[in-house]
């Protein structure tokens, strides 16, 4: 079927994915410069409003809430009103609610395995160590208030702190949209509040006059949300200092349509969203090109289409061994290995989420497959994966020790302490064994008396 293209206003669609070799070294140095955003800017501006809400609290949120999101909290409130809950219920599409329980039913399933687990064991004859775990007291999870409602990451930040046993999980967006607020009454949170950016943050690391401090802040959100969770992080757990939204898509062969599907709906999230395509087949590069300016011209998406001129990036490489070095240097937020390249996953160390096959697009993960979509961004994830319910969650380790186990231990412990230069520690054991405890000291004060009475 011959398709009608519709144009986009500035569209320069010769510029869209530009196709680079992986032996250009100097363009492949600029797309991992590119991806490091920076957020010095950013911090300043995050600092010393993060810096106002600490020591004047309230005050500060109701004029920052002014100021950039157009919204009074003296007149509002900070939280969202019951009646407006019920509004939004009116405002959804009936088959809304239907969506969001099957996507929560998936992403609990999945986070309930990835709870860590308690345990117990003896390491040796009067040694017992231990793990227990304890859930985080309070919680808040962020959702973003932009151009796009995200319910989607209410289900991804509230439900894996649910399974972890949180008390208390508090949700906040600026303007928060009906889908949000129907997403977080679904999913049973008392409290909803209507702030955001770097304030947001900073109100709920600190705590103000209305706002709870909590223990950890969770969820995606602009450079200033982002800038912000980098500076308060010393005093209160996030789970990462996230960047622009992206994709690595990698594949040999398939429908090239697919293909720039998911890098077109990657290129849709921001300006600044990173799609790049890595494959061998120059003929199949050329056909992702193309199917992808077919796809933003018929669906007419302006920001999308600036993304890709921007950040879209194929690149033909001259093996699939070339393409899994990029990819683990590169460590995407989200990775998809199409058709006839399935098979390097165990080849695969760094990236956030990876989408198996032709019929794995990453909105399955992004919305309804179990997996979160809360993901590290600019090559983090070279050091962890994406938000899970063990984020939640403390590990505890328990020992106890028997006399005849201490006993068995003391020369090591008693040994490294000494080499160490940490007298007391080697003290604290060896008085074990050269004073009485207290209740040796009580016993023998009892056999005195018991023999003093004896010779009367």
């Amino acid at each position: 079927m011959k398709r009608t293209l519709r144009a986009v206003p500035g569209s320069q669609f010769q510029t869209m994915l530009r196709i680079i070799h992986s032996g250009n070294r100097k363009a492949i140095a600029h797309l991992f410069q590119a991806r490091q955003s920076s957020l010095a800017e950013a911090e300043a501006v995050a600092r010393r409003i993060a810096g106002e809400v600490r020591t004047e609290g309230d005050r500060a949120l109701v004029r920052f809430a002014r100021q950039f999101d157009q919204v009074d909290l003296a007149k509002t409130g900070f939280t969202v009103t019951r009646e407006e809950i019920r509004k939004a219920y009116r405002d959804v599409p009936q088959e809304f609610l239907a969506a969001l329980r099957l996507a929560a039913a998936n992403i609990r399933a999945a986070a309930r395995r990835q709870l860590p687990r308690a345990w117990k064991f003896a390491t040796q004859a009067g040694v017992k160590v231990s793990q227990m775990i304890r859930p985080l007291d309070r919680v808040a999870c962020y959702v973003p208030g932009g151009l796009f409602p995200l319910p989607s990451t209410v289900l991804m930040s509230v439900i894996p702190a649910q399974v972890a046993g949180v008390r208390e999980v508090l949700v906040t967006s600026p303007r928060p949209a009906p889908a949000v607020l129907v997403a977080a009454d679904v999913m049973g949170i008392k409290k909803i509040f209507r702030l955001g950016g770097a304030q947001a943050v900073a109100a709920f690391a600190y705590g103000t006059q209305t706002i709870p401090r909590v223990d950890k802040i969770v969820g995606p959100g602009n450079r200033y949300v982002a800038a912000a969770k980098k500076i308060i992080a010393g005093e209160c757990g996030i789970d990462f200092v996230a960047g622009p939204s992206e994709l690595v898509a990698v594949g040999t062969k398939g429908n090239p349509r697919w293909i720039a599907a998911d890098l077109v709906a990657q290129a849709e999230h921001d300006p600044d969203a990173v799609a790049i395509f890595i494959t061998p087949s120059r003929e199949l590069a050329g056909r992702v090109q193309a199917a992808a300016r077919e796809i933003v011209s018929e669906l007419g998406l302006p920001l999308a289409e600036k993304s890709l001129m921007g950040q879209g990036t194929i690149i033909v490489t001259r093996n699939l061994r070339e393409a899994v070095a990029l990819v683990n240097e590169l460590a995407p937020e989200h990775l998809a290995l199409f058709d006839g390249v399935t098979d390097l996953l165990d080849r695969i160390h760094s990236a956030g989420s990876v989408f198996l096959g032709g019929y794995s697009p990453v909105a399955a993960g992004d919305y309804a497959s179990g997996t979160n979509h809360i993901l590290p961004t600019g090559g983090a994830a070279r050091l962890r994966g994406g938000l899970s319910a063990a984020d939640f969650v403390k590990t505890v380790s328990v020992q106890h020790l028997s006399r005849q186990g201490l006993a068995r231990l003391r020369p090591a412990i008693v040994t490294l302490a000494n080499t160490e230069g940490l007298k007391a520690h080697a003290y604290s054991v060896e008085a074990r064994f050269t004073e009485p405890s207290h209740t040796k000291g009580k016993r023998a004060k009892k056999s005195s008396r018991v023999s003093r009475s004896k010779k009367r």
